[in-house]
């Protein structure tokens, strides 16, 4: 009798799954067309391919491979997600424009669980993101740049290479990353890191190391170092928030006095949440800076750019000899006249991979290009993929910061998009 019992709990089970497995694969649309591709494996999908490391800064192999196969619009199963990826500069354009309307933010479940629910949950909204886009600008933006910021970023930049200049070697991308969290740390939020026994610059990397990985919490994994770090980095910020809210001191008039004068005006603004936009604030400020800072210096360094870096120098040289006191700090005329500095800038941005894609989740069905993407999936565009478009950028693998002499404002507009897209960011 047992026997006869166990054979069919193993035939019910290998049916079970087998008719899982196939609905997986062969996921339905009711109202509409699929875009191509495939959805890997169960429940795992193709994040196994997807994670491979690439040691270009080309696009991807996982990318290239599929966008060869099915088309710059395709889809595939990440991290437990199932997920429409697109290449396309006009179909990523219409995806921004659409957010708030078919589409709208999304994070990563790691990026969930590394922030919390508190800023997850409510940042759906269009006047959570307002009302945070202001914040942010009010002490981070162009004006602030100009009255405030520029002459600090100024000092610190010296002081940073003064002291790299006395050592054998430099880790590029973690000194540059350290003198942002340092910076940010001191001038939005009052705080000396050099106080402190926790290393952020590590802690939030493991999060950038975590992001795609499926959300596995047991010892050993990627995400779960993440989350090991999580609870220490948001105690960090509410220790923070928590000695200036206490504090006597005169008002600063930096990013947490005003975040703290907000959280007794906005009901969505809690201590919590305060620690969640502070986190949030140091670590967008330094992962892609210093990411992008090390490709320059990549590139910069490199015996193949001497011509570069002459006209670099040339074009810093004519601004020290037009000023009276050659010593005098860096303007805000000055910087805006550093035309071939800007397109170094942009030449950097346009080959730093820094982060996978931009994601945005569906709210309802998108009809796009005869397909549909259902409610419910996740979309990501990858701009590494769009800057390396030879249709949009000649020898897109080379460093050519003089191309942008020639690029119009619907190349930079579509097919240039370091900064992503929507109305968050507009």
């Amino acid at each position: 009798m047992w026997p006869v019992i166990v054979l069919f709990l193993i035939a019910l089970g290998t049916i079970s799954f087998t008719h899982y497995a196939y609905r997986w694969t062969n996921p339905k649309c009711k109202n509409g067309k699929l875009p191509p591709g495939s959805m890997g494996f169960p429940l795992i999908g193709e994040t196994i391919q997807f994670l491979i490391p690439s040691y270009s800064l080309d696009t991807p192999l996982f990318i290239k491979t599929r966008v060869s196969r099915y088309g710059t619009l395709f889809k595939t199963s990440l991290a437990g997600k199932k997920m429409v990826i697109t290449t396309d500069p006009e179909i990523s354009n219409y995806i921004f424009m659409e957010e708030g309307k078919s589409v709208h933010l999304w994070y990563m479940d790691s990026f969930d669980n590394f922030l919390g629910e508190s800023l997850i949950n409510t940042t759906a909204t269009a006047y959570i993101h307002k009302s945070l886009k202001n914040l942010l600008l009010n002490h981070v933006g162009t004006e602030s740049l100009k009255d405030k910021l520029l002459p600090k970023l100024e000092v610190m930049a010296y002081q940073a290479l003064h002291s790299w200049s006395t050592q054998p070697s430099v880790e590029i991308k973690e000194c540059t990353a350290t003198m942002i969290i340092e910076f940010v740390l001191k001038e939005q939020l009052g705080y000396d890191s050099t106080k402190s026994t926790n290393n952020l610059v590590k802690m939030l990397s493991e999060f950038i190391k975590g992001i795609i990985n499926i959300p596995l919490n047991i010892p050993g994994t990627t995400f779960h170092r993440c989350m090991k770090n999580q609870k220490k980095v948001l105690e960090l910020m509410k220790d923070i928030l928590h000695e200036r809210q206490n504090s006597s001191a005169e008002h600063r008039g930096d990013f947490l006095d005003q975040l703290i004068d907000d959280i007794e005006k906005e009901k969505f603004l809690s201590d919590e949440f305060a620690a969640v936009v502070m986190t949030a604030l140091v670590f967008a400020s330094f992962e892609t800076i210093s990411t992008a800072l090390s490709v320059a210096m990549m590139f910069l360094t490199d015996q193949q750019s001497p011509l570069v870096v002459n006209q670099l120098l040339d074009e810093q040289q004519a601004i020290i000899s037009r000023r009276e006191n050659p010593n005098s700090q860096l303007t805000w005329q000055e910087y805006k006249s550093m035309t071939f500095t800007s397109q170094v800038i942009n030449e950097t941005l346009r080959m730093t991979n820094g982060i996978p894609g931009i994601v945005r989740k569906a709210s309802k069905d998108v009809h796009i290009n005869g397909y549909v993407i259902p409610k419910g999936w996740i979309i990501m565009v990858v701009q590494t993929a769009i800057h390396m478009n030879p249709d949009k950028f000649k020898d897109p693998l080379s460093f050519n910061p003089w191309r942008w002499n020639d690029i119009g404002s619907n190349i930079v507009g579509k097919s240039f998009i370091p900064f992503g897209g929507g109305i968050f960011w507009k």
